[in-house]
């Protein structure tokens, strides 16, 4: 039984590496991409000293966006997701909920509005966390550390009838729900799911995660399609 969910990438990556995980209507990544770009911005974070602190993930619905999910938790820290699309007041408040310290990835979509927003934490480009080498040594260190019970992402509540709440949730509580989602639906690695879930809902872990158990793949489908 896994203790992380970056195992279910890591014995995925083996089998099929070069078959395509993530896709839009544009690109697509392979199991080998997300595993090498998730251990790269890990790696980079790690250097930065990022550890168990949230990681914003601030970034247009994109195959990245998922790699950058990843990197946050090979760094042993949280991931944090928001997009363009949400109010900006939304954001500012999920950020004060956040308080000091952690950090930010954007990617050139939302570089410019990143830096007008008030956020206290260091901004990071995707692509410069994500292009450099990893270290594994530093990644085999931070996972020696890390627990089932270690948190791996915040989702915030709608914040409708007051601040946003932030939801928090570890690797246990994903992957005893992804093992009895698939047991029921008998997912395998021929399986390609369409996802229209927005990524800052925990809704796209029910496809996403078991892409990464089975092999399988994930379509992001654009919005002017649902």
């Amino acid at each position: 039984m896994q203790t992380n969910i970056l195992e279910y990438l890591e014995q995925t990556v083996v089998r099929c590496p070069e078959k395509v995980a993530f896709a839009n209507e544009e690109m697509g990544l392979t199991f080998r991409e997300v595993y090498q770009q998730a251990r790269s911005i890990g790696t980079a974070l790690n250097k930065a000293g990022y550890y168990r602190q949230s990681i914003v993930v601030f970034m247009r619905k994109h195959p990245t966006t998922l790699a950058a999910f990843f990197g946050a938790i090979y760094a042993g820290c949280y991931y944090v997701p928001l997009d363009d699309e949400m109010p900006r007041h939304r954001i500012e408040l999920i950020f004060k909920t956040l308080g000091e310290g952690g950090a930010l990835i954007c990617d050139e979509t939302t570089r410019a509005l990143a830096n007008e927003l008030n956020y206290q934490g260091k901004v990071f480009s995707y692509e410069e966390l994500a292009g450099g080498a990893s270290d594994d040594d530093a990644l085999a260190a931070v996972r020696d550390k890390q627990l089932d019970i270690d948190p791996i992402y915040i989702v915030f509540t709608s914040g409708s009838t007051g601040v946003p709440k932030g939801v928090v949730a570890c690797h246990r509580s994903v992957i005893d729900y992804v093992e009895n989602l698939c047991d029921v639906l008998k997912f395998d690695e021929n399986s390609v799911f369409g996802n229209q879930t927005p990524l800052y809902f925990d809704a796209y872990l029910k496809e996403v995660i078991p892409t990464l158990k089975y092999g399988a793949t994930t379509v992001l489908i654009p919005k002017q399609l649902f």
